[in-house]
């Protein structure tokens, strides 16, 4: 058994060693020149990463918190948010929305089926919504909606409505053209498909969402984006203390994304989830998804040969791999292998060549 644990889970994800090293750089002042020179060529490269020519930002919190941001900059009294909740981290945003005592209409889709334009439709055309929330990749589910065509729905049909979208579990790892789609705030965090440590959140937001913002009143102050726009405007950089060690890691790792180039680092992760899913078949094995809308980050198996979960857990961490249970309601139902960030084919062949015993056994 290894002394670490290989991590096939939809997060936290393998670090690299170079990425790891890196947090261990001398402290400097966030208030410093030193900082700002950092901080200020990360964010181009971010841009790159995220597909965006507009504004992005980068938070000190989970991406839960950019879930907060969102909502709290999006929705003008009076008006409502549309939550589409096809699983466990679209249902945590509805909560998200209520929390902050938002008028937010639920629509609830059977886990394992995607967010289609005619659902987002028929909700709409009710009128009076501000905003719709829809999670690109539910790791809940292994299920990833498409969403350029929800997108082109969304800015034909309604073109006040602003297009929110948790990518979380994708972004950096699937291609989602944030400026070319009409996306209105994409959030994701760290410690996903970009390979990093928990701890950093990143957005990219249209120039119609921060207009949008200025007439939201109480938008609160540490996810304001108009706060956060304005110090990035001024070279101040952050208006609060940010995680330096973290962005060390994330310099060092935009620089490693974009030497392997975006096309291939989406290749990789397709021809990970391809594997992924040639494995389970060839075990007996179905996918949970519906066809067509499965991801490309985290396959969710259905277990249909009745195995037991956990043993196979247990089994995949003696031979020094961890897997996931189902989520929820789905535990022992599913499981779920993710390949994602520093994840590639020959992970994955490793990864089942350690399991072939258990189903043998």
């Amino acid at each position: 058994m290894t002394s670490h644990a290989k991590l096939f889970i939809p997060g936290p994800t393998q670090v690299a060693p170079e990425v790891a090293q890196a947090q261990t750089r001398p402290m400097v002042g966030h208030r410093s020149r030193a900082f700002a020179d950092l901080f200020y060529a990360i964010l181009p490269r971010l841009k790159q990463v995220l597909l965006t020519d507009q504004h992005v930002y980068i938070t000190a919190s989970s991406g839960t918190g950019l879930q907060e941001a969102a909502i709290r900059n999006a929705v003008r009294p009076g008006r409502k948010v549309l939550n589409m909740v096809a699983g466990a981290f679209a249902q945590r945003w509805h909560h998200v929305s209520v929390s902050n005592g938002k008028d937010a209409v639920r629509l609830d889709i059977p886990w394992g089926q995607p967010i289609r334009p005619e659902d987002v439709d028929a909700a709409l055309t009710a009128g009076g919504f501000d905003a719709v929330t829809i999670v690109h990749n539910e790791t809940s589910t292994g299920v990833m909606s498409d969403i350029a065509a929800l997108a082109h729905l969304v800015r034909e049909k309604y073109p006040d409505v602003l297009i929110l979208v948790d990518a979380v579990s994708s972004a950096s790892g699937v291609r989602i053209a944030f400026d070319d789609w009409g996306l209105d705030m994409l959030l994701t965090s760290s410690q996903k498909a970009f390979a990093l440590p928990p701890g950093l959140a990143f957005a990219a937001v249209s120039d119609r969402m921060l207009a949008r913002a200025q007439e939201v009143p109480h938008r609160g102050w540490y996810f304001d984006l108009l706060n956060l726009e304005k110090y990035l405007a001024a070279g101040k950089t952050t208006p609060a203390t940010p995680a330096i060690s973290l962005l060390y890691a994330l310099d060092v790792q935009l620089d490693r994304i974009l030497a392997e180039g975006l096309e291939n680092r989406w290749a990789r992760h397709e021809a990970a989830m391809q594997l992924t899913h040639t494995w389970a078949r060839e075990h007996g094995f179905e996918l949970f998804p519906a066809p067509g809308y499965e991801s490309r980050t985290v396959t969710c198996v259905r277990n249909t040969r009745n195995i037991d979960v956990p043993a196979l857990i247990a089994f995949a961490r003696e031979q020094g791999f961890v897997i996931g249970n189902g989520y929820g309601n789905l535990k022992n139902q599913t499981f779920r292998i993710a390949h994602m960030g520093e994840l590639g084919p020959d992970d994955m062949r490793e990864l089942f060549r350690a399991l072939e015993p258990f189903f043998q056994s």
